[in-house]
């Protein structure tokens, strides 16, 4: 095969990633690059497209240099992107503002317009979604109310991935995974729906072509060619949402099999042959064709750790070179040290707002129960056991709508700290099976492409060569006794303390 390799694109909240796999799914290279978010103002989370296509750029030339890769040899490439963006662009590629991100929940008062003139009903029915700022519909409106001069000169708008594969290609496409965010998309049928377009007051002409996962939408140009280091002419397939991308590369195809996600987020998604809504989660196309994934997306995921690492483990970082160990391996054998259950402290993981299933833009994270007694370790610890509460509330509410798990397949940072996997697994009463956690995204990116040049014949031959199980866990009866008792401290606390969130 003279073109041996796929690359996979991730655009993550904190970084994107590169990678090159091989047929097998081994990495032969791999690089990333770091950019921004932007706070400006209480609510609002912001990033500046052109700074994920500089760090793209600069990331796939270190990867082809750092793997001796001559671009010639990559077949095709894929590219997956974080959620609910909303890109602004006009008649001649410019990016006209920052984007919100799915953190953003600057435009809840529109939601509330909206839910209420429109009828939340009637937008669910079609969306398959409940609105709520932080995806893009309220966000484009926001544009309109707030930025008219962006507004008037919005020739598209584009999601995370669809923006990089614009710069790659010049293709203006919607991936079918990423119409979620917009409830002017019919989540039975896979289409715009032009009456609920109308109703929302978001103008068909802003809404590019939808098109599915795998399909390669152009080739890298020549000017693309010159700023990223792939050679002119490689296939771009449109990609999709890193969530669902990454349930693809952690191995889930068919009905019933379940992600656990542990990136910037956490949550899971279950995929489903058939449409089961809930106004509670969220409901998504699969990248993988005639499949939906009935997905928890929580604010509180393997961010929390990121945020507890860089405010308390400055001393651990100290004696990263004495011990030989990460700040985050230090933090693992912490946390280790501290029963589950945490010795009563419980903490809240919502750290920017809420998404599912509370739906809440004014929660807040909070530990409860600390006393001189307790320590750095209690608290890390139960950092830990809160996001795993958050995912067994999203579990919990899937199973009301029908979505039955029995196992969840781990991807993401946070599966790579056995500590952490095996309390969610204890929380929740669920086995998980890690596969490789850290590439899972960018594999189910490259997948895609792969089957849309015919490097794979199909998506089930590409997982069976591809995902590899690293190792498993089980759930231990004794600890999951504990995790309930606090479980329910979980649930009370944050309806006691709702009401005084939003004041």
């Amino acid at each position: 095969m003279n073109k041996p390799y796929l690359l996979g694109i991730d655009i993550g909240t904190s970084a994107c990633k590169v990678a090159v796999f091989n047929r097998e799914g081994r990495v032969v290279a791999a690089a990333s690059g770091d950019y921004p978010v932007y706070y400006p103002k209480e609510g609002w989370a912001e990033q500046d497209p052109e700074e994920w296509w500089s760090a793209v750029c600069q990331a796939i030339r270190e990867a082809l240099e750092k793997g001796g890769i001559n671009p010639e040899q990559i077949a095709g490439v894929g590219i997956d992107g974080q959620s609910w963006s909303a890109i602004a662009i006009d008649k001649e590629g410019r990016v006209l503002t920052n984007t919100p991100i799915w953190m953003d929940t600057r435009a809840q008062d529109i939601c509330d317009r909206l839910n209420e003139n429109v009828g939340a009903d009637v937008i669910f029915g079609t969306a398959g979604n409940s609105l709520q700022p932080s995806y893009t519909t309220a966000k484009i409106l926001w544009y309109k109310e707030n930025l008219p001069e962006v507004y008037k000169n919005i020739y598209k708008i584009l999601q995370s991935n669809s923006y990089i594969a614009f710069r790659l290609t010049g293709a203006l496409t919607q991936d079918v995974s990423q119409g979620y965010g917009l409830h002017c998309f019919d989540m039975r049928t896979g289409t715009w729906n032009e009456e609920m377009c109308d109703k929302l007051g978001i103008p068909m002409d802003f809404l590019p072509e939808i098109v599915p996962c795998d399909r390669i939408v152009g080739t890298v140009t020549a000017k693309a060619s010159v700023e990223c280091g792939l050679a002119e002419g490689t296939p771009v397939a449109a990609g999709g949402l890193d969530a669902a991308c990454g349930t693809l590369g952690a191995g889930v195809i068919h009905p019933g099999e379940t992600q656990e996600q542990g990136g910037q987020a956490g949550g899971m998604s279950i995929c489903m042959d058939t449409y089961k809504a809930d106004p509670r989660l969220i409901l998504g196309f699969h990248v993988v064709p005639g499949q939906w994934l009935l997905q928890g997306g929580t604010t509180g995921g393997g961010g929390v750790m990121r945020w507890f690492e860089r405010e308390f483990a400055a001393y651990e970082r100290e004696m990263q070179e004495k011990t030989g160990k990460s700040s985050l391996e230090q933090l693992n054998e912490i946390g280790e040290k501290v029963a589950p259950g945490s010795d009563g402290v419980v903490f809240l993981p919502y750290m920017s707002g809420e998404r599912s299933p509370i739906w809440n833009p004014y929660a807040k994270g909070v530990f409860y129960g600390l006393d001189f007694a307790k320590t750095k370790g209690h608290m890390l610890r139960a950092c830990m056991e809160g996001v795993a509460f958050s995912l067994r509330h999203n579990l919990e509410i899937a199973e009301e709508a029908g979505a039955k798990v029995e196992v969840l397949r781990a991807m993401g940072g946070s599966a790579n700290s056995m500590l952490w996997t095996q309390i969610k697994s204890d929380v929740t009463g669920k086995p998980i099976v890690v596969p490789s956690s850290d590439t899972a995204t960018t594999l189910g990116a490259a997948i895609l492409a792969g089957v849309g040049v015919g490097f794979y014949e199909s998506y089930e031959e590409a997982v069976a060569l591809t995902v590899k199980e690293t190792r498993s866990h089980s759930p231990n009866p004794q600890n999951k006794e504990v995790y309930d008792n606090t479980y329910k401290i979980y649930l009370r606390l944050y309806e006691s303390l709702k009401d005084l969130m939003k004041k």
